[in-house]
């Protein structure tokens, strides 16, 4: 199944994952679902569209955006479908659910943090 997001919705997370590094923080994929008012299948669009920004982000050999985003839990990690996708990249090595997915996120959202991205079109 092909799930695709509006030029609204990608502009407003943009937005919010812009907002969030400024600010230093990060940010729920359930809290981004909300904020953004995604259509259904809400979760799944999201997930492309992150998927989408961080082949973006490497291609332009830039910390990826994605990594402010984290789920719920205790473990304040994204989801291992961020680490597969970092894999793919190859900006990531090892398991998605150790100390080494853990330390690499770390540094990446404070790569995040400190990078300054240009201005979407």
């Amino acid at each position: 199944m092909s799930v695709r997001i509006s030029r609204q919705h990608w502009q407003a997370l943009i937005c919010e994952l812009e907002d969030a590094r400024r600010q230093r923080h990060l940010v729920t994929y359930r809290a981004l679902v909300e904020r953004l008012a995604l259509p259904t299948p809400a979760m799944q669009t999201l997930t492309a569209a992150l998927e989408y920004l961080a082949a973006l982000d490497a291609r332009a050999e830039r910390p990826l955006r994605s990594a402010l985003v984290i789920s719920q839990g205790a473990s304040r990690l994204p989801r291992t479908g961020f680490f597969d996708c970092a894999t793919r990249l190859g900006r990531f090595n090892g398991a998605s659910d150790g100390i080494a997915a853990a330390s690499w996120h770390a540094a990446e959202v404070v790569r995040v943090f400190e990078f300054s991205y240009p201005e979407e079109a």
